[in-house]
């Protein structure tokens, strides 16, 4: 029987031993290369009550992210605000933790009078991937100018700010750039703790949202049936006070 030399067995046995670990294991091997992360927004429901939903998948295949804390620094235009009552709420909840970053958010004014909003949103691991963030934010739209044109109003939502705080140093993809600044540690926390900004090089994902808009020329028929409707809804509430209002008079004296 012919004995097959050391260094033949080496060429002949560890490419085929190579190729059957890759198929055994295709995520991790094709998971261990670095990737830029990929964030995907996608706006649900319709009219002036929206939500916002962020997914980012990292491609980063490092056990650190395991322990890392991802948020999304998301730039609302004048156009779109988040009522900071609601958020609140939902956080009391546990359905979106997500916190303000700007001073003052009028939830009355409209677009025109409207100052742009910066929203720290703190991502949730997404049990249907590895090492993957989501998030969901209701957001509300203003009320716009009446047009002359069809009535349709876009505005621009701009891809997210990815921030992520870890406990220990990872190695990032190539494509990255990071740069570290101060933000909250979460809602409940307000202390500061460093973050890395990791920021797309050449990925644009701007998100369209359109918003309703009256017409210029309904302008006398809205504010005649709008008049009308007040006037009739008031005589009938002093109506039905005058006839089963009970009224009590007392007289003071000196």
């Amino acid at each position: 029987m012919a004995i097959l030399p050391l260094w033949m067995i080496f060429f002949v046995c560890v490419p085929e031993y190579m190729c059957k670990l890759k198929s055994a294991f295709p995520l991790k091997l094709a998971d261990a290369q670095n990737k830029c992360p990929e964030v995907m927004q996608q706006v649900l429901k319709d009219g002036f009550h929206r939500d916002l939903l962020i997914k980012i998948n990292l491609g980063i295949f490092d056990e650190v992210i395991r322990s890392c804390t991802v948020a999304m620094k998301v730039h609302l235009p004048s156009g779109l605000y988040v009522d900071p009552y609601e958020l609140t709420s939902l956080q009391k909840y546990n359905l979106t933790e997500a916190l303000v970053i700007s001073d003052n958010v009028d939830l009355e004014v409209p677009e025109y009078l409207a100052t742009d909003i910066s929203v720290l949103v703190y991502m949730r691991p997404d049990p249907e991937c590895h090492f993957c963030f989501r998030a969901l934010l209701p957001l509300h739209c203003r009320y716009h100018r009446p047009t002359k044109d069809d009535g349709k109003i876009f505005t621009e939502l701009k891809s997210p700010e990815i921030l992520i705080h870890c406990q220990k140093s990872f190695q990032s993809a190539e494509c990255l750039k990071e740069a570290e600044i101060e933000a909250p540690c979460s809602q409940n926390n307000i202390h500061m703790c460093h973050w890395d900004s990791v920021t797309l090089k050449a990925v644009k994902n701007e998100l369209k949202l359109q918003i309703p808009v009256g017409f210029k020329h309904h302008l006398t028929l809205v504010c005649t049936g709008t008049f009308v409707t007040t006037i009739l809804c008031s005589s009938l509430i002093l109506s039905a006070l005058w006839k089963h209002g009970h009224f009590s008079f007392v007289h003071c004296s000196l």
